[in-house]
Parts: structure tokens; sequence; C-alpha cells
């Protein structure tokens, strides 16, 4: 997920990208435990995808990109021989290092950064997995360009994030509920929004598939310390939407919802 400590040329630019990296970081670093121990964030049938990819590459070296607290680095570390667990946030990367040494996982290395300037070399990494962060990035474009550049031709890269509907009244309902509990949500990106930008980025999607994540509303709440007046209004809103709304996102008498999960495969082409 340039350097996040500040502006680096003055320019409005540079401020913009510096005080989205605030928010992110003062939304999420406090919160880093919590993610550790989200069961949301720990389980998932993609797992085993991932898993697959990296027992099938010999020495695999992969980048956790927005990793958070490290689950996926902790799901392949046994089959890669260097996972490089990459994030906005330095406290989330304490956990994860913490974490790691604590399950005897040395090859795990951590290193802060943004999702849009990335500090490795071209050509570093066999595989990129980024899982519950896209969200957050600025520039989507940009980010999955750094992803080209620093996969070795042929490599892999998979992409798993909330996915907003192609329908604009669930669209808009999706974003709104997402801002409201989370300053430093961007933008939930429908799957036809992700073919393009992957495709303008340079990279070959091979698959991609749907599935349904449910979200208990206290829970979901809770990870994020939501304040009082933000959660009264995501349950306003719950209940003044129109019944299509409550259907599609099957929104239950205590708020909590079902919403659909994009995993997305691509690849970079050899040369």
């Amino acid at each position: 997920m340039p350097d996040s400590s500040g502006c680096t040329n003055g320019s409005g630019a540079d401020h913009g990208a510096a005080n989205h990296s605030a928010v992110v970081e003062r939304q999420f670093g406090g919160q880093a435990a919590a993610y550790l121990a989200s069961q949301v964030h720990a389980q998932g049938e993609e797992f085993a995808q991932l898993r697959q990819r990296v027992g099938g590459i010999d020495a695999a070296r992969v980048l956790d990109l927005g990793c958070g607290a490290g689950h996926v680095s902790f799901q392949i570390a046994d089959l890669a021989a260097e996972v490089v667990a990459y994030d906005l946030s330095p406290r989330m990367l304490d956990v994860v290092g913490e974490s790691a040494r604590d399950r005897g996982f040395g090859n795990i290395r951590t290193v802060q950064g943004v999702a849009e300037s990335l500090p490795f070399a071209d050509s570093t990494f066999d595989a990129v997995f980024s899982r519950f962060s896209a969200h957050h990035w600025r520039d989507v474009g940009l980010a999955l360009r750094e992803v080209r550049r620093v996969l070795k031709p042929g490599g892999v890269a998979a992409f798993i994030d909330v996915a907003a509907s192609e329908q604009p009244l669930f669209d808009s309902f999706l974003q709104t509920v997402e801002m409201l509990r989370d300053t430093s949500h961007v933008r939930d990106y429908a799957p036809s929004e992700w073919a393009q930008m992957v495709g303008e980025a340079g990279l070959v999607m091979t698959a991609n598939s749907r599935q349904r994540l449910r979200l208990d509303f206290e829970t979901w709440i809770a990870r994020m310390r939501t304040p009082d007046v933000m959660r009264d209004a995501i349950r306003q809103l719950q209940h003044d939407v129109g019944q299509e709304v409550r259907a599609a996102f099957d929104i239950s008498d205590d708020g909590s919802f079902t919403t659909d999960m994009l995993v997305l495969w691509a690849t970079k082409e050899h040369v």
C-alpha cells in the first residue's frame, strides 16, 4: 500500500497522498491485533487456491501486497522460499513480524510502503497476492502497473477484495456504508472495472470468480472502532433503503449483511 511520512516535493498530489496515508494508518495502526484475530480475514476458500499456486512454483518468492495482519503470508509461508509482507502501516507490520516469529516463519520479511510505489527491482517476484487491500489504494491503476513491473515474466497475481455491484443503486449503497464505517475507504470496484484496470496495466486476466461474504455487523463495526454517529448512520441507512437493496445485501435486523467478494487471477506474459 512514495513515502507515507509526508510530502516529497510540495506538490498537491504528494500532499494528497500523504493525507490519505495518514488516514489509513490512523484507521488501521491501532487495530492490528483485532485484524490478526478476525475470522473474516483468517478464513477463506481462496486460501486453498493461493497455496496451490505457490506450491507449484520452485523456490517461490511471493509479495503479500497490503498484507494487513499477515493472513496470506502465514497461509503460504511453508510453501515459499521467501514471503515479503508489505503494508502502509508500521504497526500492522510489527504485528506480522512478531506473529511470524511466534509461528516459526523465518522466511517472512516485512517492508513498509505504499502500493503505488513498490521499492523492489523489476522482475523480483514469482507471485503477488493482495487480499482485502485494494479498496484503500489511492490509484489502483498505478499499483497494478507496479505489480506487473515487479512480477517475473510468467509470474502470477491474485487480487481478492469486496466487489461492488454493476448496478448503480447497489453500488452507491455499498460505497456509502463502507465510507461511513471506515474513512480510509476509497472504493470497492465492480468486476468489469477490475477487468479493465488489470488489462490497462498490461496484465492478462486468466480467471475470476465471486464468493458471498457474510459480515456480522457488531464485529465489523468493532474491528474498526467506528464512531457511534457513523454506526447509527449506517443502521439508519439500512433501515431506510428500499426492499430491493435489503434483499440484495440480505440485511438482517441486527445489521449483519452479505456482499460479493471477487477472486481475480492474472499473469505477466513472457515478452
